[in-house]
């Protein structure tokens, strides 16, 4: 198998077996707890990105590691990451901007791994760091999108609320 093949194999099938965990066990699960306790516990694994910055790191990738993509996956996650932190603390303190940091994070985060993930160029070139594509990007990819559903059912049910409830 060519290097891309086995990188997609891997990444695929971690793919499928976090996305298997979360519908059979985290999304009953969480569907119990409150919105910002939801959020808060999902948004956690987002909260170690800094470790991306790992691509910028030349004893760890290759010598032939495309710097347009180092520096794009390692600064992206890092930004990542503490929007991450500001939306775990906005959350635990339940200020009014929290849904909303929560938002930008989740775009942000989201578009990060989307552009990394386009680059397949890049894949050859990741020697010891190999574990956080295949390994932790499904992790982040699942949540990701398990924080954009309960904020879109929050968003259709504070619009609900409105349309029931409006203001005099």
């Amino acid at each position: 198998m060519e290097t891309t093949e086995i990188f997609l194999l891997q990444f695929v099938l971690t793919l499928t077996v976090f996305s298997l965990l979360a519908r059979w066990y985290a999304v009953p699960w969480l569907a119990t707890k409150p919105l910002q306790v939801a959020l808060g516990i999902l948004i956690i694994p987002h909260a170690f990105r800094h470790v991306g910055m790992t691509f910028l790191t030349p004893a760890v990738v290759a010598d032939t590691m495309p710097a347009g993509f180092a520096a794009a996956a390692g600064y992206g996650d890092l930004a990542s990451g503490i929007l991450a932190i500001f939306a775990l603390i906005a959350l635990r303190r339940n200020l009014a901007l929290a849904i909303g940091l929560v938002w930008i994070f989740n775009i942000v985060g989201s578009s990060d791994l989307i552009n990394a993930l386009r680059q397949a160029e890049a894949v050859p070139h990741f020697a010891a760091a190999w574990y956080i594509p295949t390994f932790l990007v499904p992790l982040l990819i699942v949540t990701h999108v398990m924080i954009f559903v309960r904020l879109l059912k929050h968003s259709r049910s504070h619009q609900r609320n409105l349309q029931v409830n409006p203001v005099a």
